[in-house]
């Protein structure tokens, strides 16, 4: 029983395990063939069914046909399925898709792409400032939003075909000379450069002042264009010298800028060598003319400077005239530059003007020369200089004399507004070493063109630091032509013009009782008394000229100060011509005693007043300019015009003075003779006493006299003073007061004044007595 029964258990098992063996190798070949026939991008879900992977799509969601194809889902495509956001794109891919920056575009964090729109953060490239240019070397990166232009530069346009702004775009340069699109100014020649143009001063030409050359702004001028001759000079020296410098500016084409200065400060030299002409030119056209000598120095030397490519340029010409010039960038430090006669230290940022962005120049120029033309020009103290004289000589400061030490110093620099500098500019200036005396002070000047004047030296904004072993410091706050001055300063002696107003008014007051005394008292009219009279009257009116008009106010030499220097030249030889006739009269009377043979009136007044004429008109015609000075109105002691004087006066004193020891010898004589005529002996020896001490008042007068304009000359001034002071005073004693004939007429006068009979009756008596005697012997004169 168990045997079948376990039999049949071991066939069931068999049985199981052959189905399970069986249903195994169905599905294995079930699989084999899914594997064979599904599409691609699609996986098996059955015996006989295949489904498209993600990302693919089929026209049926299960594919049973074998006919049937997994396709790509385009996610970017319409419908949009995804949003990538702003300036990103949809990328698909096969099975997928992913978001990237648009072009221009790229991701904050670097990386390429990125799935929805919350990882979006796309911002703008800039093209033009990445390491590799996209554009041609011949044109601009322009960046727009996302992208970027390639445009031409300002002078270039695109090649024939290629359009402006694309990436591929490429250029070429305009030629504005060429297509007349420039905009150069008739004084300038066009010069194209890649991309623009320039415009270049014609040859011979140089920028204007505030241009610069090689500017498309650029405006020129011929480099001595604005140099001319004064207007209203006339002097062919001038003139000629003119006419070199328009020579040397039309070779300026073809010589070197160092040739034309060489040559330029030659011609200068030879004007101021010989000046000729120039020396007879009035003291305001003098001075005009050095003022336009300076001005157009400076500027064409700075103009020639700006020419100049090597630096620093220095000349010395043979006749002492010396350039400097230095050239160099723009900067801000000390810079010193010297020569022979000065140097001059400067801070550089003050050499350049406005629009001076390239090279800037300073220049000095020294002249010897120079000092002829502005010797006599006048020198003006500043207020605050005069109020410090003042205060230290306790008067007034009536005016100033001065002479060079120095040469003539003109500083210049690019710069043409140097009227107010902000850091002052040093001087150190070489010149003749000289003490200062009473009254006298080294000064730094510097000179200033005048319309009214033509020019003067002035110390405003000038000061001296030191001097010492023949070099005086100075500083200044703007730029000019400078010098070193020994000035003197005429301080007003209130004393000495007390004295001289007082004792001249005196003096005229007893002049006028002399020639009163002359014409009304008849007892003593006489060839004699002819003399005196015309003696006092030229010595009144020299004197009123004298106290009125000798100080010359202004300090220029003009009309009024001729004509007075004139008049008192003409009256002070009068007076000793006239004196000289006393002489003769005197040698008449002691010597040859023949009654009537004195000098007739005529003859007088010819003598008395044609000689001193015509000295004054040849002395006037001689130099006209010899009369003035700039503080007196005298005679000018240069080039020996003062003889024009003295050699007359000192004729005259040697004449009567050998007149009066021939005289004096003859009363000797007479004097021992038997029987001498002692009335005539006394009245004779009294005449010549008289006479000599007349002239020893007026010879010592002018021998004082001639050392009065000397501004050292204090003690001879005060001298003169008192002795002009006493003439009148001592004529009227001489011969009035000690005339008994003139007292006795002076007591007739008072008598009638004061109505006193007795006095009338005694002066008449008295009168009738001298003129009995007079009919006697008409030759005497009462002494």
């Amino acid at each position: 029983m168990g045997g079948p029964r376990r039999s049949a258990f071991f066939l069931q098992a068999l049985c199981v395990l052959l189905t399970l063996l069986d249903s195994q190798d169905t599905v294995d070949a079930d699989t084999t063939a899914c594997a064979r026939w599904c599409p691609q991008h699609s996986k098996c879900v059955g015996a006989n069914a295949c489904r498209c992977d993600p990302g693919f799509t089929s026209s049926m969601e299960v594919i049973t046909n074998r006919l049937q194809i997994c396709e790509d889902i385009n996610e970017c495509g319409p419908p949009m399925t995804v949003s990538c956001g702003r300036f990103a794109d949809c990328q698909n891919t096969e099975g997928s898709y992913h978001c990237m920056c648009s072009q221009g575009y790229v991701l904050s964090s670097g990386g390429k792409t990125f799935k929805n729109k919350s990882e979006n953060s796309c911002h703008d490239v800039n093209e033009c400032i990445l390491e590799q240019n996209p554009c041609h070397k011949s044109t601009y990166c322009l960046n727009i939003i996302g992208s970027y232009k390639c445009h031409c530069h300002p002078g270039w346009k695109p090649i024939l075909g290629f359009p402006n702004g694309p990436s591929n775009t490429i250029c070429e340069d305009v030629d504005e000379c060429r297509s007349g699109q420039h905009q150069c100014h008739n004084s300038t020649s066009c010069v194209n450069t890649p991309g623009s143009f320039e415009c270049s001063c014609l040859r011979g030409w140089v920028p204007k002042p505030g241009f610069q050359n090689n500017k498309t702004t650029t405006q020129c001028e011929e480099i001595f264009s604005t140099w001319h001759m004064p207007p209203g000079i006339k002097s062919q020296s001038l003139s000629r010298f003119f006419e070199r410098v328009q020579i040397l500016s039309r070779d300026f084409e073809s010589a070197s800028a160092q040739d034309i200065i060489r040559k330029l400060i030659e011609s200068l030299d030879k004007l101021l060598e010989v000046p000729g002409d120039l020396e007879a030119l009035t003291l305001h056209d003098q001075l005009r003319t050095a003022t336009n000598l300076l001005s157009g120095l400076e500027h064409v030397l700075r103009t020639l400077a700006k020419t100049m490519l090597t630096a620093p340029f220095t000349y010395h010409s043979p006749a002492d005239t010396e350039l400097t010039l230095m050239i160099q960038e723009r900067g801000n430090e000390n810079v010193a530059m010297g020569q022979t006669h000065a140097r001059m230290m400067l801070k550089w940022s003050e050499a350049a003007g406005e629009g001076d962005s390239g090279l800037v120049m300073a220049g000095m120029l020294s002249s010897q020369n120079m000092k002829k033309l502005l010797a006599k020009a006048s020198l003006k103290l500043d207020l605050e200089k005069k109020d410090k004289l003042e205060k230290l000589h306790g008067s007034s400061v009536s005016g100033t004399q001065f002479k060079f030490l120095s040469a003539i110093n003109s500083a210049f620099l690019s710069n043409t507004k140097t009227e107010k500098l902000d850091s002052p500019v040093t001087f150190a200036f070489s010149h003749l070493p000289e003490t200062p005396g009473p009254r006298q002070e080294l000064i730094c000047a510097f000179w200033k063109g005048d319309n009214d004047s033509g020019g003067y030296w002035a110390t405003t904004g000038c000061w001296k630091l030191g001097s010492q072993n023949g070099s005086t410091t100075c500083q200044c706050n703007h730029l000019s032509s400078f010098a070193i001055l020994m000035a003197h300063y005429d301080i007003e002696d209130l004393k000495l013009a007390l004295i001289t107003k007082v004792g001249l008014a005196l003096s005229l007051v007893c002049l006028l009782l002399c020639i009163l005394t002359f014409l009304l008292v008849r007892p003593i009219q006489g060839s004699r008394t002819t003399v005196h009279l015309h003696l006092c009257i030229c010595l009144f009116v020299g004197s009123a000229i004298f106290l009125a008009g000798i100080e010359n106010q202004g300090g220029q030499v003009g009309i009024r100060c001729r004509l007075v220097a004139g008049l008192l030249h003409y009256c002070f030889l009068a007076a000793f011509c006239w004196m000289s006739l006393e002489g003769v009269e005197l040698y008449i009377l002691v010597v040859r005693v023949f009654p009537g043979q004195g000098l007739s009136k005529p003859w007088l007044y010819l003598i008395g007043y044609g000689v001193p004429g015509l000295i004054v008109l040849i002395s006037a015609a001689v130099n006209s300019q010899g009369y003035g000075r700039d503080l007196y109105c005298w005679l000018n002691p240069n080039h020996g015009f003062l003889w024009s004087f003295l050699g007359p006066v000192i004729f005259i004193i040697l004449c009567n003075a050998i007149i009066f020891v021939i005289t004096v010898w003859k009363l000797t004589q007479k004097f021992s003779e038997i029987n001498p005529d002692m009335k005539k002996l006394k009245k004779a020896r009294v005449l010549t006493i008289t006479a000599v001490s007349q002239l020893f008042l007026l010879g010592c007068t002018w021998i004082f006299g001639l050392f009065l304009f000397d501004p050292k000359s204090q003690v001879l001034a005060y001298a003169f003073t008192i002795l002009t002071c006493l003439q009148g005073f001592f004529l009227f004693l001489l011969h009035c007061l000690l005339n008994k004939k003139v007292r006795e007429e002076y007591r007739k006068w008072a008598g009638m004044v004061t109505r006193n009979k007795y006095s009338e009756f005694t002066t008449s008596t008295s009168g009738s007595n001298h003129n009995q005697t007079r009919v006697l012997r008409p030759s005497e004169s009462g002494m």
